[in-house]
């Protein structure tokens, strides 16, 4: 008779227990919605139809490039790297006199930096350079040399994010890791009939799991891309159709091997997806540079781009390339203390325009001696020196910078 109430006070307390836990828990946060778009990507029939009509139309049609002749992970590495913001056509000389410099990642770890750079030079973004030089060292610090082929020690490395992870271990390896670049996101949104911006995190998040989706079942090796079926080549086959059919402007949809599967051309939307990416909004800015002669004029003062400022790493001519300067005079005169010189400005050399991040630059260049009374006794600061034109083609400049130096090789 007395066990009863206790069995109660036991269950009321526990019931006021688990009250107090449930108050304390963090609400939880509510997904946001997905795009708009045609949920027809989820029926394995419309994935296997369409895998299979563009594995087709791989085979027949894919470009012969260096990196896919050889797959290994540290040649589709470099050649991922390079194609970053960089057309396939200008890639292919760069990576072909890469890899001869550079054929393994030993190789690249123990390279200089100036080195390294000048073989970069017209590839911009250095960045990309920097970050694979430190990867390729951490490479060797942690896996003896040898290229890792595990998802999670690739995309540890330096400059690597989970697309170039993918792209690396899927192609080289057969691995299943989907690959989402500029190529694919348009293939897919357009698949799909994503009406979505492709900046954000709930379009992002719905084309990530349509790229696995779309993976064939099969791991194992990359293969050959005429008669592979498995992830890497189905990345590069979507890749392909981005960069040859599925172009951002004008598609050429009467080409597209998998029309028939394409929600975005049967709506009539193919020009209108994926959504506009807004456009930077350049603001305008004039930058001034000098060439500086020795007393015989066969050398020119040129100085490392130190740490921090644009083109870091590089060389180049006295320039100033922080805030808005008036004019040619105000900017020698700015440059008197980095010198440790006056500088006297002397006939315009050339004008040219290029834009850096969010400016649109005219670069007005000039050619300026040291003050008179100092030319003599005057020697440039450390880490400023003369250089001659021949040894100016063998430093890795700023692509304006050698078009001075080419500029200065007419005029003589």
């Amino acid at each position: 008779m007395k066990s009863k109430p206790k069995s109660k006070s036991r269950s009321r307390s526990k019931a006021k227990s688990d009250t107090k836990t449930k108050s304390k828990s963090k609400p939880q946060r509510v997904q946001p919605e997905p795009p708009p778009h045609d949920p027809i990507w989820e029926q394995s029939a419309w994935r296997s139809r369409t895998r299979q009509r563009l594995l087709d139309w791989f085979a027949s049609n894919h470009r012969v490039l260096p990196w896919r002749s050889d797959p290994q992970p540290y040649h589709v590495w470099v050649s991922e790297i390079m194609l970053q913001q960089t057309q396939v056509a200008t890639v292919i000389p760069y990576y072909e006199r890469f890899l001869k410099q550079f054929p393994t990642v030993a190789a690249l770890a123990g390279a200089d930096e100036s080195t390294l750079l000048s073989h970069w030079e017209g590839l911009g973004y250095y960045r990309r350079a920097r970050s694979m030089h430190a990867a390729a060292k951490q490479i060797c610090e942690r896996h003896d040399a040898v290229f890792p082929t595990t998802f999670d020690d690739v995309i540890n490395l330096p400059g690597i994010g989970r697309y170039t992870a993918g792209a690396i271990l899927s192609i080289s390896q057969g691995q299943a890791f989907p690959v989402l670049e500029g190529n694919t996101q348009r293939v897919y949104s357009r698949w799909v009939a994503m009406q979505g911006v492709l900046s954000e995190k709930p379009t992002l998040d719905l084309l990530w799991q349509l790229a696995e989706a779309m993976l064939p079942k099969q791991n194992g090796s990359a293969g050959d891309a005429a008669t592979g079926r498995g992830p890497g080549i189905f990345n590069q086959a979507a890749m392909e159709l981005g960069a040859l059919i599925c172009t951002p402007r004008s598609p050429k949809c009467d080409q597209c091997p998998v029309r028939a599967s394409c929600c975005a051309q049967k709506l009539g939307m193919q020009e209108t997806i994926p959504g506009k990416v807004k456009k930077i909004d350049y603001e305008d800015r004039t930058e001034f540079a000098f060439v500086i002669a020795n007393r015989d004029q066969s050398q020119f003062l040129v100085r490392p781009i130190p740490e921090g400022e644009r083109w870091a790493g590089l060389w180049d001519f006295p320039r100033l390339t922080t805030g808005e300067i008036e004019n040619e005079s105000v900017a020698a005169t700015q440059l008197h203390d980095t010198l440790a010189t006056p500088i006297s400005v002397g006939d315009p050399l050339m004008s040219m325009k290029h834009a850096v991040t969010k400016y649109r630059i005219r670069l007005n260049v000039f050619r300026a001696n040291v003050a008179n009374g100092s030319a003599r006794r005057w020697k440039p600061p450390a880490p400023w020196k003369f250089a001659t034109l021949a040894e100016l083609d063998e430093l890795p400049m700023s692509v304006t910078g050698r078009k001075i130096a080419k500029e200065l090789s007419k005029s003589r």
